[in-house]
């Protein structure tokens, strides 16, 4: 079951830019909550408190109790974070409330393992990541850490599919209609080039055969060697007259 984080807000009395911008001066962070046909509630929380939840990881996964006041808490799960472009904190929230059926939408990493027990990678193969994570339909208080893909005896060419994960009870993929690529495994780029230089070394060794044929009609019409005899058909060039006569 996922810890239900409370973590305590303020509520702000106007929306917009510049009321977001005071309450940033204030040390807060401006959020919104919105969802389940309810009117938006518009709030600040302390900067310090969202960026310790913030740094923990799997923020937008989390479950969280925002206490608005002493008796007013909403179960709610963060739907979009904005950060800051320098510093890369959050400067603004969106949450989503948790409806009474408890079942939400929420994206799960994907994590894979034994890479050393897989013969595709061994012989120099590369993992191709097509989903890095995977959305689902859950329970708010069954979200899984994550979903782990195990590697071992997987070959070049082997493809991961959805279907290769075990969905606990209660949880299904948003995309039901089809059985979607989770990953590959393509072989290494060495054995491309490799390949690649065994087909352009072949057409080498085949152009000095090709030149040998060409080799005549190189030759023909060339001028011939000094002293050679003319070519048949040819016209003798006149004798030249003796010195003296005319």
């Amino acid at each position: 079951m996922s810890e239900i984080i409370e973590i305590k807000a303020t509520a702000r009395p106007r929306a917009g830019k510049g009321a977001a911008r005071q309450a940033r001066r204030e040390g807060n962070v401006p959020a919104v909550i919105y969802g389940e046909g309810e009117p938006a509630e518009i709030i600040a929380i302390n900067g310090n408190d969202l960026w310790k939840q913030f740094i923990k990881g799997h923020f937008t996964s989390s479950v969280f109790d925002i206490a608005v006041s002493d008796a007013k808490k909403i179960r709610v799960i963060p739907r979009d974070v904005q950060l800051d472009p320098v510093k890369d904190h959050p400067i603004h929230v969106d949450f989503l409330r948790i409806g009474k059926d408890g079942v939400i939408r929420v994206a799960v990493p994907v994590r894979f393992t034994n890479h050393q027990a897989s013969p595709g990678l061994k012989r120099g193969g590369v993992l191709n990541i097509v989903r890095h994570d995977v959305e689902i339909y859950c329970p708010y208080d069954r979200i899984p850490a994550a979903f782990e893909v195990n590697l071992e005896g997987l070959d070049i060419g082997r493809s991961i599919h959805i279907s290769s994960i075990t969905m606990p009870d209660g949880i299904r993929p948003v995309i039901a209609n089809r059985d979607f690529t989770i990953a590959t495994i393509a072989g290494a780029k060495k054995e491309d080039e490799t390949a690649a230089a065994a087909g352009a070394a072949e057409g080498a060794a085949a152009a000095p055969a090709d030149a040998k044929g060409a080799a005549p009609a190189a030759a023909k019409g060339a001028a011939p060697a000094k002293g050679a005899a003319p070519a048949a058909g040819a016209k003798a060039a006149p004798a030249a007259k003796p010195a003296g006569k005319k």
